[in-house]
Order: structure tokens, then C-alpha cells, then sequence
């Protein structure tokens, strides 16, 4: 009988102490979560943004790369027959893209970042999206911007993509490492 009961205490020990062990290693997870910061950046803008997220956030940066670079006269708005005019016209469009060299399963959160064109976020972010399976990831939005809000963006971008788990994005136009800062402790980061 006595037997019994130390083997059965041992057998209560090894499993909370497995236990123990299980959620020591979740909030690790939780506490220092594998960051991607992710961004198309046509012009720079938008990639000066995204290398001071990663430096402040302790991420890794990566540039989603358009396999044919955008030129002036591609990214002129006021040119109906731009390649970015005629692409944002067209809802279906993806660029095609430098295959990525990511592996999404890698990280926890993915930061998505990209210039607001004609109120959207670039198809080019489609592209990428359709190409890296982030499901299960938080993925986070940021944007830059000569005039328009992130709200709409983030919107059209949360109905096509709606298994993903977006959390609220933000534009960081003239960010500076304090607004980051901000901003990552209102995400618990």
C-alpha cells in the first residue's frame, strides 16, 4: 500500500511539475513574443518607419520586395495610366513579388507595413498576404500617409483576410522612437 501511495505522489509530482514547466514556457512566449516587421516601402518612407519599429519593438525586419521595382512615373498618381493607377484600379491586381524567404510558423507577431495609396493599402500587400500563410499570428497594421487615415485600409484589408487575427494598426507618420514606445506598451507589448 505504501508503495502505491509513493508512486502515486511521484506521478502527481512529475505532472505538476510538467505543468509547472508548460506555463513557465507560455509566458516566456508571452512576455517575448518573436517579432516580424514586414513592410513594402516604395519611396523609403515607409521602410524609415518599419527600422524604427524593429529597433524599438526588437524585431526583425524584411522588406516584401515587388519583383519589378516602382519607378517615379509608376507612383504618378496624377497619371491614369500609371502601373500604381492602374493596379489600384484593379481590385484583383498582384504584383508579383521577390518570393519570399520568411517562414510566418516563426513568429508571433507580424507588423505589416505599407504606404496608403488611394486610401488602400498597395495590392502588392495582397500579393504578400496570399503568399505567407499568417494564420495564427497577430498581425498588426501600420501605414504612412500624405493625407489619408489608416482606417480604411485596415478595414478592406480585415475583409479579405478575415482569419487572420488583426489587432488595431496605427500610422506612423513623423514617428519617433517615444510615439512607438506608446504605442507597444497600448499593445502589451
Amino acid at each position: 500500500m505504501y508503495k502505491f501511495i509513493a508512486v502515486w505522489l511521484a506521478a502527481v509530482g512529475l505532472t505538476t511539475a510538467a505543468c509547472a514547466q508548460q506555463k513557465r514556457s507560455m509566458n516566456t512566449a508571452q512576455t517575448n513574443p518573436k517579432i516580424l516587421v514586414a513592410c513594402f516601402s516604395a519611396t523609403g518612407t515607409t521602410a524609415r518607419a518599419a527600422a524604427m519599429l524593429a529597433a524599438v519593438a526588437g524585431g526583425e525586419l524584411y522588406a516584401i520586395t515587388p519583383s519589378e521595382p516602382y519607378t517615379s512615373a509608376d507612383l504618378d498618381w496624377h497619371d491614369r495610366q500609371s502601373r500604381s493607377s492602374v493596379e489600384m484600379r484593379d481590385p484583383a491586381s498582384r504584383p508579383a513579388i521577390v518570393a519570399p524567404d520568411i517562414r510566418p510558423a516563426d513568429y508571433d507577431i507580424v507588423f505589416l507595413g505599407y504606404p496608403i495609396w488611394w486610401d488602400e493599402a498597395p495590392r502588392v500587400l495582397n500579393t504578400f498576404l496570399e503568399r505567407c500563410d499568417l494564420r495564427g499570428r497577430t498581425v498588426i497594421p501600420f501605414a504612412t500617409s500624405g493625407g489619408s487615415g489608416i482606417a480604411r485600409s485596415v478595414a478592406a484589408l480585415r475583409a479579405a483576410y478575415p482569419a487572420l487575427q488583426w489587432k488595431e494598426g496605427r500610422l506612423l507618420n513623423r514617428a519617433d522612437e517615444k510615439s512607438i514606445r506608446e504605442w507597444l506598451v497600448q499593445l502589451g507589448l
